[in-house]
Formats: C-alpha cells, structure tokens, sequence
C-alpha cells in the first residue's frame, strides 16, 4: 500500500544504456515499488519493452522499433501512464538516474544541472561505454520533465572516501593527474547498500562495523569498508581491474598488453576487446554462467574446474588482502546474482580461511531465500552473511532524501 501523503514522494529510477533503459518506480512514502521494467535493443527492429506494474495488471510486453532513447521513455511513459503512474504524475517528485563515473567531483547524488551535465561529459574518456548512455537518458528524461529535478547518483560516490594511498596508482603524478588516471572504483551503490544492511543484520550501526562486500555478478567487485565509509576498492580507473568476472579479465600485469601489441600483433581496441569481452570465464572455459560451469564441473570437465578454481583463487586473495587493510573484520557480506545465489562459490571463498575467524554452515549456506541472512556458525569470530543488494532502491532513497532537503549543491566537492 502506498501513502496518502499529499507531498509527492514517488520517485522514477533510470538505468540507461549505450541500447537499453532499465526503470523502476517507487513511492519513498513507503519504499514500494509501483513498477518495473526494461526496454532493450534500442534502435533496432526488434526493440523490446517489458513492463510489470505491482499494483495490479499483468506484465505487458511489446516488440517492434523503438529508434532511440527518446522513443524507448516515452512508451515507457505510456506504459506507466495505463497503470495511472504516468510521469505527468503530480505524485512524482524526482527522476534519479544511475551514473557510472563521477570522478573525484561528485561524492553524494547531484542535481543534475549544465554545470554537472559538463563535467559528466568531460569523464566520458574514461568511461566510454557507461557516461555517454547516462547522457543521453539524462537528456530525455529532461526533455519529458523540464520542471521536475533530475537527480544524478554516482558509481564511484560510495568510494570517494578512499585514502590518496589506495587511490593512487605508483606512476608519474604529473602524468597521472594530467589524465586523471587514479582509482575509482565501481558498484559504489551497492556496496554502499550492503555494508549498511550488513551492519543492520548484525544489529549494529554502520559507525560501528567493518565489512569486506563481495559484489559478485558478472562483473565483479570487492570493497573494504571500515565504519561505513570505504577505504579500498578492488574497481580501479576502469571496472576491468580486480576479480575475475564473467567476461573481464581482472587483475592482469600491464606489460601483457605490450606483449601483445608487439608479438601477437594486436591494436588497441583488439586487446581492449579482448580483455573486457572475451577473458575471465568466459576466456577460460566459454561460459560466464556460474550454473552451467557449476553443471559442467560436476559432469568432470576440467576447463570449467579450472576457471572456476581461479575465480576462486582471485577472490580469497581480495578477501585476505582486505581482512589486512582493515585489521579488524566484523563480517564479510555476498550479495548480486553470483553472491546472493552460488552457495559453492560462498563456501570456496572461505574454506581454508577458519583461522581467520571464518566460517560457512553448510546447511545455512545451502538455503535459498530473498532476505538478507547470515550463513556462519554461532561460533564464528567473523560473520559471513547473504545480503542482495537492492541498487534501485538506494538510488531512490538517495535522490529522495536530496529532493526533500532542498539542497542541490550537496554532492558536488572539490
């Protein structure tokens, strides 16, 4: 049920990609979600939208050309506008939109004006394939709402706490700062939501806590996050640095690419295309599916039990290093498709770590569920918890609680 709160509370969360929009409404009266929904191959013939309102009505899908951004929020537009939540909506209080990079400007959500709308698109060379697609959404859902504020929440905001020592990369300052080459790290918005929920579901403020966040989906991150605030962050200038994820390489020595270039003959963008879309998993063993390696694995194939033992060896690597940059662990929290859903993957990270006070339960591990939840033994020194990470909804809350302050400038710092 939703508020009969006259004060409009509904907020329209946008995640827009180089060909596809991902949409949910919420009401922050209550934190319900009215709708959801995805559009996808944009500008193609068989562009597809998918809405599922949650306040009544069947999901509807509709396929057919949707020739761009502008035409993709429109239908969803209309869409919302069958189940009375359409963006004309007096309820509707902000429109707050998913940023992958916000460099070092942006350290909390930002109404979005030219100024901001500037500096995003000054970060577009290093984030070619994120910042322009946030772009363009932010420009039409301008066009559709001129006279309600449009809310930028950042990737890299939850991160900006870093220490200059785990920021900085060891080369040349001058040159480093010239191109703005440093760590920013990624995922921000959901390591922010699962260490917070982590240290709920240890009845704990967040002030109080120490959490290693494991964002493990098909790209994969990891974060030291000490009292609430992060200090280390596996993501670097580009979210290719780290775990090994489905199709990224992670972690890799930079001279493979000069290796590369020189012996095997490969331009730029080849070893680009190479170590973003065709390594980790998906280079070792052809699938980025954590199922089918896990199916594969069981039917005895040793490209995925090696792949899979790698993935492995990479995460508990990022685990120990973490533990030591914190000093003091209270938990260590999986959440996203892979870590909220691939029990091997959560015992495999931490067997062989006991004594570092962890600890899995195999039955607890073994239980499937939506909730947040702890899967350690009572006797555990660390707690080793479940947490799905809810990335709309901490977009919501965020551009909500600017809107209601009043105060535009809040996010963005020198």
């Amino acid at each position: 049920m939703t508020s009969t709160d006259p004060t409009p509370s509904r907020v329209l969360v946008l995640n827009s990609g180089s060909s596809s929009v991902k949409y949910q409404l919420l009401d922050m009266a209550d934190s319900a979600r009215l709708a959801v929904g995805l559009v996808e191959r944009i500008g193609e013939e068989t562009s597809r939208l998918v809405h599922t309102p949650l306040t009544g009505g069947d999901k509807r899908e509709l396929t057919g050309p949707i020739a761009d951004h502008g035409a993709a929020l429109k239908a969803v537009s209309e869409e919302l506008a069958k189940d009375g939540l359409g963006l004309d909506s007096p309820q509707l209080a902000a429109i707050g939109h998913r940023v992958v990079h916000g460099g070092l400007k942006f350290s909390a959500p930002t109404v979005i004006t030219e100024e901001v709308m500037a500096e995003i698109e000054r970060l577009v060379p290093v984030a070619p394939l994120h910042n322009p697609a946030n772009i363009t959404g932010i420009r039409t859902a301008q066009s559709l709402r001129p006279d309600l504020p449009q809310v930028a929440v950042f990737d890299t905001a939850f991160h900006t706490t870093m220490p200059e020592h785990a920021a900085r990369y060891a080369i040349d300052v001058e040159t480093a700062d010239a191109h703005r080459i440093r760590r920013y790290g990624f995922h921000g918005t959901s390591h922010a939501y699962v260490s917070r929920e982590t240290a709920k579901l240890l009845g704990k403020d967040p002030s109080e806590v120490n959490v290693i966040v494991l964002h493990l989906g098909n790209g994969a991150s990891a974060s030291a996050v000490r009292g609430g605030m992060c200090v280390d962050t596996s993501m670097g200038l580009t979210p290719l640095e780290g775990l090994v994820m489905g199709t990224r390489s992670g972690d890799i020595d930079p001279a493979v690419t000069f290796h590369l270039e020189r012996v095997a003959g490969m331009s730029t963008d080849e070893i680009d295309t190479l170590l973003n879309k065709k390594s980790g998993l998906v280079g070792l063993c052809g699938d980025n599916d954590m199922r089918e390696i896990r199916r594969r694995i069981d039917e005895g194939d040793q490209r995925a039990a090696l792949a899979f033992d790698i993935y492995i060896h990479r995460l508990k690597k990022y685990i120990g290093a973490y533990y030591a940059v914190l000093g003091k662990v209270d938990a260590v929290a999986f959440t996203a498709g892979v870590g909220e859903n691939a029990a091997p993957v959560r015992e495999a990270a931490v067997t062989g770590l006991e004594e570092l006070g962890l600890a899995v339960d195999g039955e607890l591990n073994a239980v499937r569920s939506d909730a947040p939840r702890l899967i350690s033994p009572e006797y555990a020194r660390v707690a080793v918890a479940v947490v799905p990470t809810d990335e709309e909804l901490e977009i919501a809350t965020q551009t909500y609680a600017l809107v209601r302050s009043g105060d535009g400038a809040s996010g963005a710092g020198a």
